[in-house]
């Protein structure tokens, strides 16, 4: 038995979950970063395990008959939780200036949380891992220690303790017609359960009208923080939409408007972190667009991107992070010039842009042509389109925007240090990733959960996205020289948070005036009711009162232990 057990391979999530709660007590700041570094790494010799042993087939929990999976392995589970994984070393490297213990536990207890939510196999694990999310993620936001911080991460927590609001509500409803809490596929024939579900997922995934706390949240993160959140809630989020929903039609829609509509806030934003965030939805839109047509093609798409977009999204929040800690901004009204004392974090920012941009040789080129090539496959010619003008979109607002106004543009007369060595370090080894899964995309491309034959340099993809890529750079220097490019100022950017933050706090305001004044009218009848109540009661049952008068008061006694022998008696015949 003891064999057995031994021999069962242990859930690479308790690696960095396990270190994440030593260092919430070891006040040592050098332990805590081994603990940080040794934690992914021992995460990934688990990982390695499972392949040798397999997963185990779930617990049974005999005294309240629940059937459970807390760890299934397989072809999707793997690359989310392999790229968690690089995540996680690549974030611990990035933050080994740091002294913040709180940050530093809260940090590995979240990207464990992440990945124990993909390896999931029922709704109840996953319910449990995706709030242990929200709880840890929001603490990266408030040790910024601003107030605008401490409002940002509220609004966050309501935000995703809503979502599993109603993933748990689903996961019950499902139960209810299909008596498994197996995590399986869901689809939305499944009614009401699979409205909620859909609707819990897509708030972490950032669905259109449910995205804005990403906006509101990320720029106010600590600068490591917000690495580190780039990282983990949304591409969960995509895992959790292709384990449930692959194949809805109505996703595929919905994530066409999620790759165009940032492309507008972003060409205005002056926050170049906030630019960043408005990107994270745009490249979340490619990912659901593959989950939604479904095929083998598109999912592969979707898990490729997502493993890419983990590392070239956080280079280019690392590259933004070490502006911000050298500068002590990112608005790029305050910046440029950058290049001539940060030649290193340049470097690996323009590596990043590259990358989430689709150059040739760059990862992004590999694994987005996967969710074009899918679209294009099933006929959605409309939606093919949209996904174009996005890809240039990208292009302006994260391959030229970004480099371009932090380090070249106008020089800001800003001459920083360089990154520290621990940044530029994490900077390095995300960009050679970029790289190396550029060219040697068959490695990536074993790692999909279906197998298939697909060559991304074709010479008809390569001209047509250099073209595109090209018309694009033309468009943005062509608008830059005449003066048509929206120019970089101070300004405030409404979304769709709007709605709530004042039409919807001015409603909630007179809807809680009204209430008061009727809880009033209330409390005030029924206050004069009790009254006049107890005045009777008073007149009645008092030693002067009425009853008093007319029962004797030996008479009433007699009565009394009448009534009480009865109950007593009733009450011992009754057992």
């Amino acid at each position: 038995m003891m064999f057995n057990l031994l021999a069962m391979p242990i859930n690479p999530a308790f690696a960095l979950m396990f270190g994440g709660l030593l260092m919430a007590f070891i006040p040592q700041w050098r332990v805590r970063k081994f603990i940080a570094l040794a934690g992914p790494v021992l995460a990934l010799w688990l990982w390695l395990q499972v392949d040798v042993f397999g997963s185990y087939g779930g617990i049974h929990i005999a005294a309240i008959g629940l059937d459970l999976e807390p760890f299934r392995f397989d072809g999707l589970s793997r690359i989310w939780a392999l790229i968690f994984i690089i995540g996680a070393f690549l974030n611990a490297i990035y933050a080994l200036h740091e002294r913040d213990q709180v940050q530093d536990a809260m940090s590995a207890l979240y990207g464990g949380a992440a990945m124990g939510a993909v390896f999931a196999g029922d709704l109840l694990s996953l319910f449990v891992f995706w709030e242990i999310t929200a709880i840890t993620s929001v603490f990266l936001i408030w040790r910024s220690g601003t107030e605008a911080a401490r409002l940002a991460g509220i609004r966050y927590l309501v935000m995703h303790v809503g979502s599993g609001v109603l993933l748990l509500a689903g996961a019950v409803l499902l139960h209810g017609q299909t008596g498994s809490w197996a995590f399986e596929h869901i689809g939305l024939e499944t009614g009401l359960a699979g409205w909620l579900l859909l609707l819990g997922f897509g708030i972490k995934a950032a669905f259109p009208l449910l995205h804005t706390w990403l906006q509101d949240a990320y720029p106010k993160a600590t600068i490591t923080g917000a690495v580190v959140l780039s990282s983990f809630t949304t591409k969960m989020a995509i895992y959790a939409l292709a384990r449930g929903f692959a194949g809805e039609d109505i996703l595929i829609y919905v994530g066409a408007i999620m790759t165009a509509f940032p492309v507008f806030f972003a060409v205005i934003e002056n926050d170049l972190r906030r630019v960043l965030s408005f990107s994270i939805n745009n490249q979340l839109g490619f990912m659901v667009v593959g989950i939604g047509v479904g095929t083998a093609l598109g999912i592969n798409g979707a898990a490729a991107h997502a493993f890419a977009d983990v590392i070239f999204k956080g280079l280019l929040f690392m590259s933004m992070g070490a502006v911000m800690l050298r500068t002590g901004t990112t608005k790029a009204t305050e910046l440029g010039g950058l290049f001539r004392s940060m030649p290193f974090t340049a470097l690996f920012c323009l590596i990043g842009a590259g990358s989430i941009s689709a150059f040739p040789f760059l990862s992004a080129f590999v694994t987005k042509s996967l969710i074009l090539a899918a679209v294009a496959d099933e006929g959605h010619w409309f939606v093919w389109g949209v996904l174009i003008f996005a890809s240039a979109g990208v292009l302006e607002h994260a391959g030229i925007k970004i480099p371009y106004f932090a380090f070249f543009a106008h020089d800001s007369g800003k001459r920083p240090k360089e990154a520290p060595w621990n940044m530029l370090l994490a900077m390095g080894l995300a960009s050679f990733l970029c790289v190396f899964l550029g060219v040697n995309y068959g490695w990536l491309y074993n790692l999909l959960p279906y197998e298939m034959i697909y060559e991304p340099y074709t010479f008809d993809h390569i001209v047509g996205q250099m073209q595109l890529l090209l018309a694009a750079i033309f468009a943005f220097a062509l608008l830059v020289r005449i003066g048509w490019y929206p120019p970089e100022i101070r300004m405030t950017i409404l979304d769709a948070d709007w709605l709530w933050r004042k039409p919807g706090r001015s409603f909630l305001i007179w809807l809680n005036a009204i209430l008061d004044r009727l809880f009033g009218l209330v409390h005030l009848g029924v206050a004069r009711r009790a009254q006049n109540v107890g005045r009777v009661l008073t007149a009645v049952l008092s030693p002067h009162g009425a009853f008093a008068r007319v029962v004797p008061r030996g008479a009433l006694a007699g009565w009394t232990a009448t009534f009480l022998t009865l109950a007593l008696l009733t009450a011992y015949l009754a057992h």
